[in-house]
């Protein structure tokens, strides 16, 4: 990310901070710099809307790090490929992406939309094995204007959050399982948060044969051994 004396070149990381591919120094730039700058703001709106609208269909599985890490690349030397034609400078050859293929100078707003479409399926390819017959299901959600689904493949679940808030200072949210028959659920073992745009995507671990119900409480840092308060989430299995 360019970021000098106090001057930010619009557009080129909003793609990356959707994706999470920024460096935590980065990232926290690039927040403060949303709050000031419109035109960023709505680029981000806009992949966010990409990147939901893809993340609700197979399971998801994170990207390897070095595809993010190449697309990425593959748009900041776009962007500056065309800064240096607007100085008149020529423009260096296009860089080679994969075996076979170039990355030519298209504009560099639609070579940041495929970057996110390029992740986020990418992420889906690569974690699926092939596997087929994804049910999806509704989560029921309380006390937020966030929505949440449970994706079920090869008898493995991944719940994925939209528009949740940040845990309560102090707090995390943490996964848990309610098996047929039993009174009470068990914790898994899993704690997590959301991103600064409240969106989070959480794997539940082993299997979810003998699972009725898929839970989320608000539980103190560190966790709890059993809830200590009402699920903000809960999916049926049944």
């Amino acid at each position: 990310m360019t970021v000098e004396s106090g001057k930010h070149d619009c557009g080129t990381d909003a793609a990356a901070y959707v994706l999470g591919a920024l460096e935590p120094a980065e990232a926290e730039a690039f927040s403060r710099h949303l709050d000031t700058c419109v035109v960023c703001r709505d680029e981000v709106a806009a992949f966010q809307h990409t990147a939901n609208a893809l993340a609700m269909t197979p399971p998801q599985h994170r990207a390897p790090r070095g595809l993010k890490r190449r697309v990425m690349r593959a748009v900041r030397e776009s962007d500056a490929d065309a800064q240096a034609q607007a100085q008149g400078a020529p423009a260096r050859r296009p860089q080679r992406f994969g075996a076979g293929s170039f990355v030519g100078r298209p504009a560099v707003a639609g070579l940041a939309a495929l970057a996110v479409v390029v992740v986020v399926i990418g992420a889906i390819i690569v974690g699926s094995n092939g596997s087929s017959g994804t049910r999806t299901i509704t989560a029921a959600v309380t006390g937020s204007p966030g929505t949440a689904q449970l994706s079920v493949s090869g008898g493995h679940g991944q719940l994925v959050m939209r528009n949740f808030p940040q845990p309560a200072t102090g707090h995390i949210y943490e996964l848990w399982e309610l098996r047929s028959g039993a009174k009470a659920p068990q914790p898994t073992g899993t704690l997590f948060s959301v991103n600064s745009s409240g969106a989070g995507n959480v794997g539940v671990p082993g299997g979810l044969h003998g699972v009725s119900k898929v839970l989320v409480t608000q539980e103190p840092a560190g966790g709890s051994l059993a809830p200590t308060t009402a699920p903000v989430i809960v999916a049926s299995l049944d």
